[in-house]
């Protein structure tokens, strides 16, 4: 496949307890906090990233945890990213389904999707976590103290997208951004960038009589796009902007540079470059050890750091 995305980069989302959260993904789920930080448009909040070892793009979900903010609780629908799915070696379902278990989530099985076995359940926010078998995932993942490789998360698999009108989505992501259909099953239509392998892919659910979706707690915010340079991406934005769509500047995010426009049903996209990387600002071996700001906000550590609550790897 060829085209100017990469695959996927990673998925936002806005949950509540950021200790539930850490809990969750780097606990429950193992895998690695690459870098702790914050909201860059909200530094009263943190900005967690997991993925693995160096958080490579396409393993990577992040979080803000906004409770206490007065954020309400989001509501779940069209025009929405309504499932994230994580990438786990064929036959470790059994094993993931009693690891979850233990630390009280509660697992439903959801068949085979597209051939691959999956299961799912709901994190402590409420978002919408797939797990799927897949023997195609070749990448080597970060293994959690505890935790078997032969059954540790190998990063994203794929992200479902709600959709009231399937046809401008998908016009959008073939048309423009060089997506292919790869697969089409119960209402779903995958489309893949880069390759048809885990990390690649979107599902748009079409859903024509879903309500319309609400940003808060236990949503997705967005999904970005991995591109290999600011080149590209420079090539990516003129597109979109051709194709009519209102599309930010381009955004200093520290590790990468992101540009975000909304698509025809009303998802939020980003698209992201891949370097410079996690480790600008950390040593590998480190990475999400401390908390790290954006030079420009480097004279505000102490009031932002006070402003956080506290918490445990």
């Amino acid at each position: 496949m060829s085209g100017p995305i990469l695959g996927l980069h990673h998925v936002t989302a806005t949950v509540a307890d950021a200790q539930a959260d850490l809990d969750c993904w780097a606990g429950a789920l193992g895998m690695r906090l690459v870098k702790k930080t914050v909201n860059f448009d909200n530094t009263g909040v943190y900005h967690f990233y997991y993925g693995d070892e160096r958080g490579t793009p396409g393993t990577l979900m992040t979080t803000f945890p906004y409770a206490g903010q007065g954020v309400p609780v989001g509501t779940k629908g069209a025009g929405q990213i309504t499932a994230t799915a994580l990438s786990v070696p064929a036959g470790s379902l059994d094993a993931w389904r009693r690891r979850l278990g233990e630390r009280g989530l509660a697992v439903r099985d959801l068949g085979a999707r597209f051939g691959k076995d999956a299961i799912a359940f709901a994190d402590p926010s409420g978002l919408e976590i797939e797990l799927v078998a897949d023997a195609r995932d070749a990448r080597a993942p970060w293994v959690a103290e505890g935790l078997d490789p032969r059954v540790a998360v190998r990063g994203l698999h794929a992200v479902t997208l709600s959709i009231r009108e399937l046809a401008p989505t998908l016009a959008l992501l073939t048309d423009v951004l060089g997506f292919e259909v790869v697969g089409e099953e119960d209402r779903r239509t995958r489309v893949a960038a880069g390759s048809d392998g885990p990390g690649h892919a979107l599902d748009i659910l079409h859903v024509p009589d879903a309500p319309r979706a609400a940003n808060g707690l236990g949503t997705v915010h967005h999904v970005a796009m991995a591109v290999a340079d600011a080149e590209t991406q420079r090539g990516v934005r003129a597109e979109l902007v051709r194709y009519g769509l209102q599309v930010t500047e381009v955004l200093d995010r520290q590790y990468f540079r992101s540009i975000y426009f909304r698509e025809p049903g009303g998802v939020l996209y980003e698209v992201a470059t891949v370097p410079p990387g996690f480790t600008v600002d950390e040593p590998l071996a480190r990475l999400g050890s401390h908390l790290k700001l954006p030079p420009w906000e480097e004279a505000n550590r102490r009031a932002i750091a006070q402003a956080l609550p506290p918490v445990s790897p």
